[in-house]
């Protein structure tokens, strides 16, 4: 959500950025060492005062109730120890200095990335007895968790949306009671922030660039040999996506395994454990696995960016028993947040946004958009023991930073995948001029001839960029007519919810309003036994900018009518993926 914004910043300034106030109220503070004041204007949000003066470190307090600027707890650390922590914060300290002596570019500047609604919100224990308007459909008893980025201090130089600590907002519904819980996922990384009582592990997109990148992970490495960090568990901030799987619920991030978060009765959230399937998995695992209605497994990708292999594929039977890796062969680190699986296959983009860590050394970013790779998709078996029969297809200048379906067609010897495709590619870690356009489209691969086809599926009159949604989870990997999508616009925000019918392009809209906006729509079936694959209902937060209040509205997907609308205690920021876990699941849970 992010890069390609339009931002006009209404002041110059020259000095560091010394502290950012995290309200929860309408209003976010980023201050600024000087004596001047400022105001940005951003397709990110409505105008926001910075006012410029010395602050310490800012933190949300661990108790959530209360503000404070000195760490949870003191680190026992030797002598030598503090001896090198000192002299390795006066060299990030000149740093930062060297750093912030120019403009940061808007891809991970905070004051455009972390501004309006997508600022960070403390952390709320459950709210009961909500107030809501309209019916709440029978069929919704259990838990909406949304997860997103809520960076818990302040940044003290670059940050991009994507580095955020993770957040899961939750509101359970049982019958006429509703109630709301927000809280942060207790990363390993977190943790150990909050023992220091300052942010230390650098920020994947917002601070690894140039040559300071470079100093940046001198400095991180240089901390772990100390001891003064430990990185033996994990750096992942578990901001991205969610699961259901097997009892248990996983908040993740690609660049780590996943956290255990458990709902408890009372509808409050807690952080259970860094999750490693019970000693089976190793390595990282990317934030949009897939779940098979039908059989109950879990599919995923786990892709790394310095060494060989770069991606492994396996799957968790539907009782959590992983299989085999599978190494696919790859010739360079590539970006894989998303794949598609279909009733035999799962199909694997391979594409045109790589990591270069020698960019690095030349200035610039190590997510880069390589234009001499070709784009293509890896065909496999889930039931595969190695990559010996996967086939490729190339499919030129496709980049899906996200898949919503695949399915197969035998009779045409097919694979359809159906995904937005973005362009350009980089927009989202890269600074550009160009706009940001991503467009629903159907790609059909041709097992038998491995050829590709593209096709926009709405008409070039109707289209809008459609970014973050799905199709009724229950038809996963199986031929789906509609998909509920969100439409982001003006880029990064999301004015409404796009219904598409995918073989005719027709496209219902439910529109939030005047300064409204929301983010990813959650499709719930109404019944497992509907015929009707839109019988259900659609969920999602949304956000009133005049007001500043937020509420969870759900939408009859059928005709794209508001059903109810639930009032939310506190700000929900726009945030990433969510999931929906019924009462009945949630009474299995571990």
């Amino acid at each position: 959500m992010t890069s390609c914004t339009s931002a006009t910043i209404a002041a110059t300034y020259s000095s560091r950025i010394d502290s950012i106030t995290f309200p929860s109220k309408s209003n976010i503070s980023i201050r600024i060492k000087g004596p001047r004041s400022a105001q940005i204007r951003s397709s990110l949000s409505p105008p926001v005062i910075i006012k410029f003066q010395n602050k310490s470190y800012h933190q949300v307090s661990c108790d959530h109730h209360q503000q404070i600027t000195k760490p949870c707890h003191s680190p026992q650390w030797n002598l030598l120890q503090r001896a090198a922590a000192i002299a390795l914060d006066m060299v990030e300290g000149i740093l930062v200095l060297k750093e912030t002596k120019h403009q940061l570019s808007r891809t991970y500047d905070p004051r455009v990335q972390i501004a309006g609604n997508f600022a960070p919100v403390p952390e709320q224990s459950v709210k009961h007895n909500l107030c809501f308007s309209g019916k709440i459909p029978d069929c919704i008893n259990g838990v909406y968790v949304r997860n997103g980025a809520n960076p818990l201090y302040e940044p003290i130089a670059g940050h991009h949306l994507f580095d955020g600590d993770g957040m899961l907002h939750a509101v359970t519904i049982n019958g006429s009671s509703v109630s709301y819980a927000c809280k942060l996922t207790q990363t390993k990384r977190l943790v150990q922030e909050k023992e220091l009582g300052r942010p230390v592990f650098p920020k994947a997109i917002g601070e690894l660039h140039g040559h300071s990148g470079i100093a940046r992970l001198v400095l991180f490495y240089m901390r772990g040999l100390l001891g003064l960090i430990d990185l033996s568990h994990g750096i992942g901030v578990a901001n991205a996506g969610l699961v259901y799987f097997n009892g248990r619920l996983l908040a993740m991030s690609e660049d780590d395994l996943p956290y255990q978060v458990r709902v408890k009765p009372s509808g409050d959230l807690q952080t259970v454990r860094r999750f490693d399937f019970d000693e089976q998995i190793h390595s990282k695992m990317i934030a949009h696995p897939k779940r098979d209605p039908v059989t109950g497994e879990l599919f995923a990708l786990s892709y790394d960016v310095v060494k060989k292999p770069y991606l492994k594929y396996f799957k968790f039977s539907k009782d959590g028993e992983k299989s085999p890796d599978v190494e696919i062969p790859l010739e360079m680190p590539t970006m894989m947040h998303d794949f598609a699986i279909t009733e035999n296959f799962v199909v694997i983009p391979d594409q045109q946004m790589v990591f270069k860590f020698q960019e690095m050394i030349k200035g610039g970013s190590p997510v880069i958009y390589d234009k001499n790779k070709k784009c293509r998709f890896g065909i496999l078996s889930k039931e595969a023991k190695d990559s010996s029969e996967i086939i490729w297809i190339e499919s030129p200048q496709i980049f899906c930073y996200h898949t919503w379906n695949a399915w197969e067609e035998p009779e045409s010897n097919e694979i359809v995948v159906i995904g937005s495709c973005m362009t350009p590619p980089d927009s989202i870690f890269n600074e550009c001029d160009e706009n940001l356009r991503s467009i629903l489209s159907e790609i059909r691969l041709n097992l038998k001839t491995g050829k590709s086809t593209c096709r926009a599926i709405i008409s070039s009159l109707e289209q809008v960029n459609l970014e973050a949604g799905m199709v009724n989870r229950n038809l996963l990997g199986r031929k789906t007519r509609y998909a509920y999508l969100a439409i982001a616009e003006p880029w990064p925000k999301v004015s409404g919810i796009a219904k598409v019918d995918l073989i005719t392009g027709n496209v219902q809209k439910f529109m939030y309003g005047d300064m409204r906006y929301g983010g990813e729509p959650f499709f719930i079936p109404r019944d497992l036994n509907s015929k009707k694959e839109d019988d259900g209902y659609i969920m999602a937060y949304v956000h009133d900018e005049k007001t500043w209040k937020s509420e969870l509205q759900i939408i009859n997907a059928m005709n794209m009518n508001l059903e109810a609308s639930v009032k939310l205690p506190s700000r929900v920021p726009y945030g990433f993926h969510g999931t929906y876990i019924s009462s009945e699941e949630l009474a299995h849970q571990v």
